[in-house]
């Protein structure tokens, strides 16, 4: 009889235990079910960025077929009320659910600790309703505002409190002070109207990074953002009209609370003994509850580290123990002793807006922009593995061509959209020239006679050619250069010339890398390797018609056109540094640039084949058997 595995909550971990268990469980017989009120999973990490108008809300909302398309897991939105654990029984407000095995992932929610006002008067940042919530409330600020007569008013419209410089406030001032700008220009407002205030009772921001790095980021906030720092400041209540903090009063129409979690409310009536600090579950080291059937993970898990401190309500945390609790679950239904759950934390990062970031990964300080490319990482990371190709494909996008906010000069020109099919006319010409390419060379002999080295111009004698009635060479003149010495480039007319007279002269343009006195790169490595011998420059001649014949029938076909046209961008720069690139197929160089960006998608085999290839991946990722045909393997994913 099967045993049935209920997951509660679709966040970090309860996404991790249902993929885990569905991957791990081989031949053991098991129902498993995720059960949450959202159809969707919601990037926590991200949401600052939809609050501050930076993304769209697709870009942090993650359908949950998607991620369990070819699992075995089902899905089910509901909301629990009940949670019966002597009876192995959870209630909704119209079902019922039997389980032989629970896992608690709610999650965490905001904590107002006990500050009158707070809950009533201020916007929370920890969904992805409440980053919507957010964005169109300061939307609706600038728009008030404009229109405003009233100085007083018109100053408490403009005038934006975030109350906690954690993560999660940084991050949300962060984005603001960068959207204001474009909503100042937009609402006809000068910049310094706009008042951007955080607030801390902490003596310095970001307190869980060391001192160096929390101070790079308090300095560019106020001199680069504009933004009030207000820290060693005790918040004492939430009004109508603003925020009381010691000392005095700030008059805002935008209070967002960001200063303190605890675990989800839900948990409140559930009989599990439970942490008096954030009103975490207690666990044992394997992450069972006081019922061995029942486990708790993540940021509702009162989970120890090794000096009986709470790890931090993290991502990491939430994957590993999410992952660990999975195992132990199916180590109990094979009769296995239960395995301890080790977390390690790797490292934290916070960003400031989209141009700056600290981190201190694995006990090192990061730069600036290393800091944006690790956190990048570390989101392409994730969702490679709940979504494949399709999450980091997605997230990219969002991040760098969609972005929504203010964009310099160079951003705007670049993440301007053009429908695929526009470049399919020039993808099938490119295409037929390199097959019209690779034929030409194998009815020259390129697959049984040796024609590289008089291709290249590096024949022993001087003579390339045979007219009807007299040998001819090839006389090469220099029209224009640039010479550095590292990379020199060289424009020049090639003529073939028979008894003194220039028959046919053609523009070519040719780039020498590292082309020092006698000493010239390109020429060297052809004679020593590719022209080694008889058999290696065979072996090159050989792959040079293959590779054109190659690139021709792939980009006619529209199959894996990025890289097709990524080899034919090599062939044209290995022809520019060696022979020449003659002035009639300069285009090529462009072409093949221009082709990368998705041209195969439309009326070609791309269409069909870059959903495929990430559905066969996502089936075996997910169920560790291969398989190159089933149900649904030619769905597309956007």
């Amino acid at each position: 009889m099967s045993k049935k595995v209920l997951i509660v909550g679709a966040g970090y971990a309860g996404i991790e235990a249902a993929l885990t268990l569905n991957k791990k469980k081989r031949k053991d017989r098991i129902d498993i079910t995720l059960i949450d009120k959202n159809p969707y999973h919601t990037l926590l990490t991200d949401i600052h960025e939809v609050a501050g108008n930076r993304v769209p809300e697709e870009a942090v909302r993650i359908p949950l077929k998607s991620i369990f398309k070819y699992t075995g897991v089902n899905l089910v939105m509901d909301e629990i009320r009940d949670f019966d654990l002597d009876n192995n029984t959870l209630r909704s407000e119209k079902n019922a659910y039997q389980y032989d095995y629970l896992i608690l992932a709610m999650g965490s929610c905001p904590n107002f600790c006990g500050i009158p006002g707070l809950e009533e008067h201020a916007f929370t940042l920890w969904s992805f309703d409440d980053a919507v919530r957010i964005r169109e409330h300061i939307k609706k600020a600038f728009i008030l505002a404009e229109q405003e007569k009233d100085p007083e008013k018109r100053k408490r419209l403009l005038t934006f409190v975030v109350a906690g410089a954690g993560f999660t406030g940084v991050e949300m001032i962060g984005e603001l002070a960068i959207w204001s700008r474009s909503l100042c220009k937009e609402h006809n407002i000068p910049r310094e109207d706009v008042r951007l205030v955080i607030v801390d009772m902490m003596p310095r921001i970001l307190n869980t990074l060391n001192e160096k790095n929390a101070a790079k980021a308090h300095k560019y906030m106020e001199e680069k953002l504009g933004i009030e720092i207000m820290t060693s400041t005790k918040i004492l209540e939430a009004t109508e009209k603003g925020l009381v903090v010691e000392g005095g009063f700030i008059d805002t129409a935008t209070i967002i609370w960001a200063a303190g979690i605890r675990s989800s409310e839900s948990v409140d009536g559930i009989d599990v003994e439970k942490l008096k600090k954030a009103s975490r579950v207690v666990v044992d080291e394997f992450g069972r509850t006081k019922h061995k059937n029942v486990y708790a993970v993540g940021d509702l898990s009162g989970f120890l580290d090794e000096n009986n401190n709470l790890y931090p309500a993290m991502v990491e945390n939430a994957i590993q123990t999410g992952n660990g609790v999975a195992r132990n679950i199916l180590n109990d239904i094979r009769g296995k002793e239960q395995s301890k759950i080790q977390v390690k934390m790797h490292g934290i990062m916070v960003s400031v807006g989209n141009y700056f970031a600290v981190s201190e990964i694995m006990g090192r300080s990061l730069g600036r922009w290393l800091s944006i490319i690790i956190k990048f990482m570390v989101n392409i990371h994730y969702l490679w593995t709940i979504t494949g190709f399709r999450g980091p494909a997605v997230y990219l996008y969002h991040e760098i061509l969609n972005r929504k906010q203010r964009k310099n000069l160079i951003e705007k020109h670049y993440t301007t959209n053009m429908r695929a099919w526009w470049t399919t006319p020039l993808r099938l010409f490119l295409g037929g020239m390199w097959l019209y390419e690779g034929i030409q060379k194998a009815l020259e002999g390129w697959f049984t006679n040796p024609k590289l080295a008089e291709f290249l111009g590096m024949a022993s004698d001087s003579h390339s050619a045979a007219t009807g009635s007299a040998l001819y060479i090839t006389k090469i003149e220099e029209a224009f250069s640039i010479k550095t010495g590292i990379i020199n480039f060289l424009l020049g007319v090639e003529s073939k010339v028979v008894d003194g007279t220039a028959i046919s002269a053609v523009e070519f343009a040719k780039v020498d890398l590292f082309h020092f006195g006698d000493f010239n790169l390109i020429p060297w490595f052809l004679r020593n390797v590719v022209l080694a011998n008889d058999g290696v420059a065979m072996f090159f001649q050989i792959l040079v018609a293959i590779l054109e014949i190659g690139i021709g029938l792939m980009l006619l076909g529209g199959a894996f056109s990025f890289v097709a046209s990524a080899v034919s961008l090599g062939l044209l720069t290995m022809f520019v540094t060696s022979t020449g690139l003659y002035i009639d197929t300069w285009w090529m160089v462009f072409a093949s640039i221009a082709v990368m960006g998705g041209a195969g998608r439309a009326f070609g085999l791309d269409y069909y084949l870059i959903p495929w290839l990430n559905n066969v991946w996502e089936s075996w990722r997910k169920n560790r058997r291969f398989k190159l045909f089933f149900k649904g393997g030619l769905d597309r994913w956007d």
